[in-house]
């Protein structure tokens, strides 16, 4: 080996250690220590058999010049009540760091004992150095006389190679910046005599400078950057070389590009430029199931010598031929620069492989400086030529309520396991690949409904792996099943019948039964075929019409149907409010006087003993109430029925309850809710009566309360309250007066604001104010306090009909309102109509019969302890009393009261169907006359709000059942506050 070789060899990353310069030992474990306004540094090389080492201790300045070690010690490091700590917040703290680095070492002491610093196990030490240096914290040299320090920035190493006639002379060294000198001041040469502290972490060295007739010796400490530690001692102990001209080549293009990163080159202008080309090489690696390894591997020819600008032009015109999405984010090839977003190494599987080799391979085969190597041959993507078919079947029902589908799929003849598939829509892949390479997209079309309905399906009810569960009573999705695909084996027969349900029936696809008298009306006879279809398909239904169409006549139609087909022998049961139990019966006969009808009006030990089987046995329909449904459910449960109606199904609106408990649990094989109001406070209540006619459909209460009525309620978010109509709607059936009974007379609804009395209003504003403090108080915890809150808010309305209702010791105050009851009343009866007088308050209902009555008119009344209901309902219809006094609770629903066409209600509530359920006893099918509605309201009271809060809350059943917008009639928080304002 030539000399030049030699010494130059040396510095390449493959040579092992300098020629006779022995590797530094490692030193041993470090100790650490820190502080004061002054820092001596003291470097100790006088121990043969050990490393070199820097030690430091705190120094304070003395009143005559210079320094001293008395009056500073390391615990006065972080206390600023002296004057001679560091002046500056950012000395103290990185003194404090340094503390923390020591002490972390084990090291410790209050004193002012010296501190190794080539003890610390951190780089970090060096640079804190440098940063108390900027900080301007002096540093001062241990030595006699006492010299100076200074620590210098990082050092860096230079190789020189200058052209001379003969060859080229080349020099490497180390340099060091000095420290606040000004712009373009030389740097500091680093001499070969500096010794080496802590693993390479730092070099130190003695130089002496001549300050006029003063030589000083000055301490220069500077750190080294890691990356240039393995290659000190060669750079720090590189002698001088000549290369001769006949080995420039060999030196330029096999030396000088193998020389280390952290070695800058500086050559002068005649210096040949070693050529090294920067390649990147794509290595591609077809794996099973059709996906690839991609690789990124840079060449950068002899010694791998980096040459960024190189790499970024290769990175950039790669960037610009691939196509966005086609490969994943993130990593880099090898050490490119990261803004590449080039992974080293990518697995891609599905249409991300099918991407890479249809579009990415060929741009980068077109790529300067980039080869794509493919270890093997690529798989054969190719699209699919024809749509995919899906089919449907139904695997053995495990429940009667439910069907577990399994979708079969295929395309150009090969099929695709459901699973694969359920999983790619799940996750939202764009598209599918089978094991062939046929791929195939998963967007738009029939796929975007079968990513709805599997959607649909997870969130309502868990489903067997790879199966898609359905409701058996979901006629909807029933729909769009055979119209995304091929319905077969049983779920084609459920398909059907399903079917049938959402197609209007036609006028002839249900003939009315001979035994029905009445004449249906055309929405009628379209109710009546709604009803059979479902009956005969085992599917349960809502009947919501407006109050007043004739729901309970398109039921007895349905009953007569069902007894003269032969669909069932066994007897209907009705359950319905007490009130309305007669009028089953008296409507049977009117209408369907062949079917035989049983009214249950009191429990066995009324009855003589005679259980429910046994007249269950003698009758064609059962009719009873909802309070003795709950009292003798075990009876009622032990008897075959050919049908479950719930009239005025609003009754087991609570989910809770007994009574839907019950409900849900008598076993019929087919549910009528009749309700024209199945939503009235709530979502909640719509699911109770939904899941009583189609159990499942709507999932459990909790995952309807997360799916729909929270997100519709409170979010009012419209796309879900349409998937809730769509569900739902081919079970539920609702007409409108406007809708179907154009023919029906005018109602005219007003409203009357009475001034109260003086005395009332001074008596009801004395309440107010202390039913306002109490409630107030209680509001903040709503659901803890509703019972009193609700108590003070039903308080404040009786005060607002007559102050006598909630304190009788208060001398009497005249009741305004039924001073103008009064003078109603007398215009209505003179002029020779008839009304209807409501309030949800029993006292004050009777209090307004002792008026009405010692004002010389007939009355009839009915509240809840009223007995032969039935008996007072046919006296005021068939008898020539005008005026009928009710209370809501106990005659607002079911009661047909035509005789009337008057209704005057006493007090107002903020629940819209309650008002409009009491008013629909007389508009509706079968009155002839205009109908006039007066809404007593007192001025100044809650029940001024208690009508705004009603405008601003009506239509959440309208909105589910109606197209209408949304809306909710739970009282909130906020309404409270605003009713007690």
């Amino acid at each position: 080996m030539s000399d030049w070789t030699r010494a130059f060899g040396a510095l390449l990353p493959d040579a092992a250690t300098t020629e006779g310069e022995p590797p530094a030992p490692a030193p041993d474990k470090p100790r650490r220590a820190l502080f004061q306004p002054g820092l001596q540094l003291d470097l100790v090389t006088d121990d043969p058999d050990r490393p070199a080492t820097l030690r430091a201790r705190p120094v304070v300045p003395k009143a005559s010049g210079g320094w001293q070690v008395s009056g500073a010690a390391w615990s006065s490091v972080g206390y600023t009540q002296r004057g001679d700590l560091p002046r500056t917040r950012r000395q103290r703290r990185l003194l404090t760091e340094l503390l923390a680095l020591a002490r972390s070492d084990h090291w410790y002491s209050q004193s002012n004992a010296w501190l190794d610093l080539t003890e610390i196990d951190s780089r970090r030490v060096w640079d804190l150095l440098c940063e108390l240096r900027e900080a301007g914290l002096p540093f001062v040299a241990h030595d006699r006389p006492p010299g100076e320090a200074v620590v210098h920035d990082p050092v860096t190493a230079r190789l020189d190679v200058r052209a001379v006639d003969d060859g080229l002379d080349v020099t490497c060294g180390l340099h060091a910046g000095q420290p606040s000198a000004p712009a373009g001041t030389p740097e500091v040469k680093v001499p070969s005599r500096a010794v080496p502290l802590g693993e390479d972490g730092a070099l130190a060295w003695w130089v002496q400078e001549q300050r006029g007739r003063r030589t000083v010796r000055v301490l220069n400490v500077a750190p080294v950057p890691p990356a240039l530690a393995p290659h000190l001692a060669a750079v720090l102990h590189f002698l001088p070389v000549h290369v001769p001209a006949a080995d420039v080549p060999r030196f330029t293009s096999e030396y000088l590009p193998r020389v280390p990163d952290v070695v800058t080159v500086r050559a002068s202008g005649d210096v040949p430029r070693p050529v090294v080309r920067t390649r990147l090489r794509v290595l591609v690696t077809p794996l099973d199931d059709f996906a690839l390894e991609v690789r990124w591997v840079w060449d950068r020819g002899p010694g791998g010598r980096r040459d960024t600008g190189a790499e970024g032009v290769v990175v950039d015109a790669v960037r610009a031929v691939l196509p966005d999405g086609v490969l994943p984010a993130g990593g880099r090839p090898g050490d490119l620069p990261s803004y590449t977003g080039l992974p080293n190494v990518a697995r891609l599987a599905g249409m991300a492989a099918v991407r890479f080799a249809e579009t990415a391979l060929p741009a980068l085969e077109g790529v300067e400086d980039v080869s794509v190597e493919v270890a093997g041959e690529l798989p054969r993507y190719r699209p699919a030529q024809a749509p995919p078919v899906l089919t449907f079947d139904a695997l053995r029902p495990t429940d009667r309520d439910w069907f577990d589908l399994t979708v079969s799929v295929s395309v150009d003849g090969e099929g695709v396991p459901f699973v694969n598939l359920f999983t790619a829509l799940v996750k939202g892949k764009s598209h599918l690949v089978l094991p062939s390479g046929v791929y195939f997209p998963l967007r738009g079309g029939q796929f975007a409904d079968l990513i709805a309905l599997i959607e649909e399906s997870r969130g309502l009810e868990e489903a067997p792996e790879g199966t898609l569960r359905v409701s058996r009573y979901d006629a909807g999705v029933w729909a769009d099943l055979e119209r995304i695909g091929t319905v077969e084996g049983r779920a084609l027969e459920w398909s059907r019948a399903a079917g049938a349900v959402t197609r209007a029936p036609s006028l002839t696809d249900h003939p009315l039964p001979a035994g029905l008298t009445a004449t249906l009306r055309p929405y009628q006879r379209a109710g009546f075929g709604w009803l059979a279809t479902l009956y005969a398909n085992g599917l349960g239904g809502v009947l919501a019409d407006d109050m007043g169409l004739g729901k309970t006549l398109q039921t007895l139609a349905l009953m007569c149907h069902v007894r003269e087909q032969g669909l069932s022998r066994e007897p209907f049961l009705v359950v319905a409010p007490t009130s309305v139990v007669g009028t089953w019966r008296s409507e049977a006969e009117k209408f369907a006087p062949g079917l035989r009808v049983t009214t249950v009006t009191g429990t066995a030990g009324r009855r003589g003993g005679v259980k429910i089987g046994d007249l269950a046995a003698a009758a064609d329909v059962v009719v009873t109430s909802y309070a003795l449904f709950r009292l003798e459910h075990a009876q009622y449960r032990g008897v075959g029925w050919a049908g479950l109606v719930l009239d005025e199904a609003q009754s087991v609106k609570n989910h809770a309850s007994v009574g839907y408990g019950y409900a849900r649990t008598l076993g019929a094989p087919f549910v009528l809710a009749i309700s024209g109001t199945p939503v009235e406070n709530n979502l909640m209540e719509l699911w109770a009566v939904v899941s009583l006619v189609a159990p499942g459909l709507l999932g459990t209460p909790k995952v309807f309360n997360d799916v729909y009525r929270l997100p519709i309620e409170r979010a009012r978010d419209g796309v879900r309250l349409a998937a809730l109509r769509r569900r739902i709607a081919p079970l539920v059936l609702r007409r409108t007066k406007e809708q179907v009974a154009q023919d029906l007379p005018e109602k005219t609804e007003q409203v009357l604001e009475i001034e109260l009395s003086p005395r009332h209003r001074a008596a009801y504003q004395a309440f107010l104010q202390r039913e306002r403090r109490k409630v107030l108080g209680l509001v903040e915890d709503m659901p803890r306090n509703a019972f009193k809150i609700f108590r003070s808010l039903t308080l404040l309305r009786q005060a607002a009909l007559d102050i006598g209702l909630v304190d009788p010791d208060l001398p009497p105050v005249p009741s305004t309102k039924l001073d103008v009851l009064t003078d109603l009343v007398d215009d209505i009866v003179a002029e020779g109509h008839r009304v209807l007088v409501f309030s949800q308050f029993t006292r004050f209902l009777r209090a307004a019969r002792e008026r009405v009555t010692a004002a010389g008119h007939e009355v009839c009344y009915l509240d809840g302890s009223t007995t032969r209901r039935d008996e007072v309902v046919e006296s005021f219809r068939s008898g020539t009393a005008p005026v009928f006094l009710i209370s809501l609770k106990a005659g607002g629903t079911g009661l047909t009261l035509t005789e009337a066409d008057y209704c005057i209600v006493l007090d107002p509530w903020w629940n819209p169907a309650t008002e409009n359920q009491a008013v629909d006893r007389t508009h509706r099918i079968g009155q002839t006359r205009n109908v006039v509605v007066y809404r007593l309201v007192a001025k100044g009271t809650i029940e001024e709000k208690v009508m705004a809060l009603k405008a601003a809350k009506e239509g959440l059943a309208a909105s589910v059942l109606d197209d209408g917008e949304l809306s909710s009639t739970a009282l909130t928080e906020d309404d409270v506050r605003r009713l007690m304002a």
